[in-house]
Parts: structure tokens; sequence; C-alpha cells
């Protein structure tokens, strides 16, 4: 079975301590030979300013390919595309084109009167300037605004139609999950690929915390089974454990693609990723 592709996803720095995070990560990863990497907005487009100064740097430094997230979220649609258009000025081409969460303290998300009221909106936009691939998410679990699973398969089909070449499913513990949803989207005539997101499990209690808000299913016998770890002292086995089967069974299924939510920290992606099969091929020396 030959390695897959893979690509990872970082998030801006808040702080200088973040800061030299996100440099570390980059470094380390980097050198896996990743077809591309995304970087976030914070909720509500807070880091809006800091993802297209690191968008830009590790375009710049790197080398590597950059999907720049890009939101609906407390901005015009004049707003929106200046950002897109400051991105392909600095020669970046990708967008990964989100609707966004809700701004801290608001229940539900709101569209700005002069902005996209929601993400096929702005991938038909971006889509008729013609300057950039576009990717959009995917939810192979029902995300917490939708009224049922098909709901989002309507909607990833919406956004393909409308421009997006690709999707990146949010995170997800069983591979059969994947494999639903996957189902669902050829029966619905979705013929993009659907690449599939992973989350290295760093800390157990925050990724459980992260799967409530966005609708993940958390098994039962995992979390039975991190309970134990935790009383062992092996967790960190547990969890390169847990990843790479889920990646095995992903790749076994067909998939030929993934997505590693890296949280800026490298290490355990990078033990997954060697596990599949992959090693660096290049050592980077370039800084921020």
């Amino acid at each position: 079975m030959p390695a897959p592709r893979i690509s990872f996803e970082f998030f801006p720095p808040q702080s200088l301590d973040a800061s030299f995070r996100l440099w570390e990560t980059v470094q380390a990863l980097a050198p896996m030979q990743p077809s591309f990497v995304s970087v976030t907005y914070g909720a509500g487009g807070t880091t809006r300013t800091l993802t297209h100064e690191a968008v830009s740097t590790i375009h710049r430094n790197y080398g590597l390919p950059v999907a720049a997230h890009l939101t609906c979220v407390d901005a015009t649609r004049t707003e929106t595309l200046a950002i897109a258009e400051a991105y392909a000025a600095a020669g970046v081409t990708e967008i990964v084109a989100l609707r966004g969460d809700a701004p801290k303290g608001a229940a539900r998300f709101v569209p700005h009167p002069l902005g996209f009221a929601n993400s096929v909106e702005l991938v038909e936009t971006l889509a008729r300037t013609g300057k950039f691939r576009i990717r959009v998410g995917a939810y192979p679990e029902p995300h917490p605004d939708a009224a049922d699973s098909r709901a989002d398969v309507t909607w990833l089909k919406r956004k393909i139609d409308a421009g997006a070449s690709s999707a990146i499913t949010q995170f997800f513990f069983e591979a059969d999950t994947f494999f639903r949803f996957r189902d669902a989207c050829v029966k619905a005539g979705i013929d993009a690929p659907i690449i599939p997101g992973i989350l290295p499990i760093t800390s157990w209690q925050g990724v459980k915390n992260f799967a409530r808000r966005c609708g993940a299913q958390v098994p039962a016998k995992l979390d039975e089974a991190f309970a134990t770890a935790a009383r062992d002292g092996r967790e960190d086995l547990l969890a390169l454990t847990h990843c790479t089967q889920l990646c095995d069974k992903l790749l076994q299924g067909g998939v030929e693609d993934l997505h590693f939510y890296t949280l800026n920290r490298p290490q355990l992606t990078r033990e997954v990723v060697r596990a599949l099969g992959i090693t660096p091929e290049v050592v980077l020396e370039k800084v921020a």
C-alpha cells in the first residue's frame, strides 16, 4: 500500500511563546513533504491579521503550498475579498473557504449585514475571480447547526457545485464514520475529493471538550481506554496507536490523502506520519 499524501493544519500565534511554538512546529513537519498546509482563523475572525502574516511567512520562508482559511464572520464582502486579493498578491492561491464560528459570546452565527450569508456565497464569489483553488469544510457527523446528517451532505454538494475543488472533514474517531459519510456523498453526486481530517490526541480531556462543541461522537470504548491508560501512564502510547490505526483503516478503505490538525504540537503528528511510512526528505534551516 503506497504512503498517503499528507497535509497539516496550523493556527496563528497570539503571543511570543506561541509564535516560537508555531515555527518549531513548521520546521518539524515541513520535511515530511506535505502536499499543502493550512492556517486557521480564530473564532469570529479574531486572528485575521495574524493568519495573513503566518500564511505569508510560511509561503515565503518554507516554500510550502499554503491554504489560507477565510471566513464570513464579522466582515463585509469588500473586506473579505480584500483579504483574498492580498493572499493572491503574496502568491498564495489556495483558500479554505468557511462560514466560520460565531464570535465569542454570540449564541450563533449571524451574517454581517454587508457580508456573505454563508460559505456557498463565499465560494461562488472566490471562484468567479479565477485566482484560487478552493477547499471547503465537511462534516461526517452532523454539524451543530445542521438539522441532520443529510443537511451536511446537501450543503457540501452546494459548495462543490459553487466552485470548490475538494473538502476537508471535521475530525472523527472511527473510520466507519468517514466511510458512511463518503458513501452518502457519492450517492448525492459529489465527485470531488473528500480528505479526512485527523486529530492526534495530545490531551484526551481537551479533545472530548472539543468534540462536544463540534458534534463529534466520542466512542465509549475509547473513553474507557484513555481512562485506563491514564492510570497506567500510557496515554501517549494509546494516542499513537489509536491515531495510526485510524489512519491505516482509512488507507485500507481507499483514502489517499490525510489532513492532520496539529494544534501546533508536532511530535505526535510526526510519529504517526512516520508510522505510515513517510520519512523526512530535507532538513530546513530557515526560521521565521
